[in-house]
């Protein structure tokens, strides 16, 4: 998927390498509207992995987080150990509940 942003400067290319997932759906605008990952490639750049809100069309997106694939990994790393934490917080609270 390939599409532009228009600048005051210039024009923002992009392309989307690879629609990686939606994590929310937004149907309070007059148009439906999804914050995805994906893995875009800015301006004719490397790919990176790209957290933003986009319109259904991809012509429109919102202010987002770009992120290299190492950075994405430490991402990973660090929510992943947040939801064992909380899992095993809440797993000793039912224990000692019971």
């Amino acid at each position: 998927m390939t599409g532009n942003n228009r600048n005051n400067n210039g024009e923002i290319t992009f392309e989307i390498v690879e629609h990686i997932g939606v994590i929310d759906v937004m149907d309070n605008r007059e148009e439906k509207w999804t914050k995805e990952v994906n893995l875009v490639a800015w301006n004719g750049g490397k790919p990176k992995i790209d957290i933003r809100d986009w319109n259904a069309t991809h012509e429109r997106m919102s202010r987002g987080i770009t992120l290299t694939e190492e950075q994405g990994e430490k991402l990973v790393k660090a929510l992943g150990q947040r939801m064992l934490d909380k899992q095993k917080a809440r797993s000793e609270r039912d224990s000692y509940e019971r």
